[in-house]
């Protein structure tokens, strides 16, 4: 029997609610994990960067791959399957802390295992949004998808330090394990609309054809090129801020958390005001947002050069905030509309490639910083997300009026019966 709109919704709301679920099991997890590998382990720095390689590699290796698997599997089995393993590696940390055989390679193996659920997740859930509400509904539904990964991201991790800190490890990762699950169930309840047939080729054909469609698409490929600028040029500035901040604002470790909290609190804001900013301003303008904001954010943290005023520094991390929502959501919407649905995998998972700027970012400002001085990465930084706006601003994405109609499948991608 056919799908009702009022069944699609009910289901759109279990996806929103498990998408809250597994963004808060993650972004405790990141939290608690290396709070866990510093108390419980003894590691120094040098050897944390190996946790942090596995909380990160998968996003560059497994993106794509989880795309190509996302437009050929059934997508809601994807994503249970992908929560469950997350799941049982956050499950096996745990045994782990129980039983005292717990060590960095461990540590790290299983949140590089967890970390690859994440990012099937995270490719396959904007793949299926579109087959569950209206086309006049996206950029709602995507703004509610975001939402819940902003409140994750602004709470995960605090609420991740306290329950290592009031109740041990243990408690950490079995509260995530407890949100991993309830994340699966929900996602087991989803009714995912039958999507149309379309001809099978070798998987690198098909990663091709993703690849081509996003760096030929006159709409797709400035958002794409836009992206890791922006992530770079964002992560130059968030590397140097807390040394730069003690030193040259003056602020203590509770001020420097007060202005980083800021950038959370710019997002939830961001969020919040989506809908009403798309209702009322034109489409490509609010894609125009996200880049522009960034760059007036990196101005307002440079004239901290020579004003160091901390509440500049904060409302350069609200800015940082608010604008990446914005461009988050309305690029998203932008995506689902333009890309035929059996390429929406393959298309989200090139968007999460866009990730493996941030260390490109933190690298750049270990060595200019480390030459120059803080400051200079400031200015550098000023430059670089001027780059990311030129590219936006002079894209035919900005001119777009209203979102664009939903495309469907060409004729030759159609599978013949």
């Amino acid at each position: 029997m056919p799908s009702t709109p009022s069944s699609r919704l009910d289901t759109f709301n279990r996806l929103a609610w498990s998408n809250l679920a597994a963004q808060s099991a993650e972004q405790i997890a990141l939290a608690a994990a290396p709070i866990v590998a510093v108390l419980l382990l003894g590691v120094g720095e040098g050897q944390t960067g190996l946790l942090q390689t596995a909380l990160t590699l998968p996003f560059v290796l497994f993106a794509i791959p989880a795309g190509l698997l996302a437009d050929r599997w059934s997508r809601r089995a994807l994503m249970a399957g992908a929560e469950a393993l997350r799941a049982v590696a956050l499950l096996g940390i745990l045994v782990l802390i129980w039983i005292g055989g717990l060590t960095l390679s461990s540590l790290a193996l299983l949140c590089f295992i967890a970390v690859c659920g994440t990012v099937v997740y995270s490719v396959a859930a904007p793949s299926l949004v579109p087959s569950l509400v209206p086309p006049a509904l996206l950029p709602a539904a995507n703004t509610r998808i975001e939402l819940a990964r902003t409140i994750a991201f602004a709470s995960g991790p605090a609420l991740g330090g306290m329950l290592v800190g009031w109740l041990g490890a243990a408690a950490a990762f079995g509260f995530a394990v407890a949100l991993s699950t309830i994340a699966v169930v929900l996602l087991a309840g989803i009714h995912e609309p039958p999507r149309t047939q379309v001809v099978r080729r070798h998987p690198v054909h098909d990663i091709k054809l993703g690849l081509q469609f996003v760096f030929q698409h006159p709409l797709l490929k400035p958002v794409f090129v836009t992206q890791p600028i922006f992530g770079a040029a964002a992560f130059m500035i968030i590397a140097v801020f807390v040394p730069y901040a003690i030193r040259h604002l003056h602020l203590s470790a509770t001020g420097v958390g007060a202005v980083l909290a800021m950038y959370g609190g710019g997002m939830v804001v961001g969020a919040l005001l989506a809908t009403r900013v798309m209702r009322r301003l034109p489409f490509g303008t609010v894609i125009a947002l996200g880049p522009v904001t960034g760059f007036v954010a990196s101005l307002v943290m440079a004239l901290t050069v020579w004003w160091p005023w901390p509440w500049l520094a904060a409302l350069s991390f609200f800015l940082l905030g608010v604008g990446p929502i914005l461009w988050v959501i309305s690029t998203t919407t932008l995506r689902q509309s333009v890309t035929p649905p059996s390429l929406l995998g393959r298309v989200s998972a090139i968007n999460i490639l866009s990730y493996g700027a941030r260390p490109i970012g933190t690298g750049i400002a270990a060595v200019v910083g480390g030459l120059y001085g803080a400051e200079f990465c400031l200015y550098l930084a000023v430059a670089i997300f001027g780059w990311q706006a030129v590219v936006i601003l002079t894209s035919p994405a900005v001119a777009l009026e209203r979102q664009p109609d939903m495309v469907g499948e060409p004729a030759a991608a159609l599978r013949s019966r």
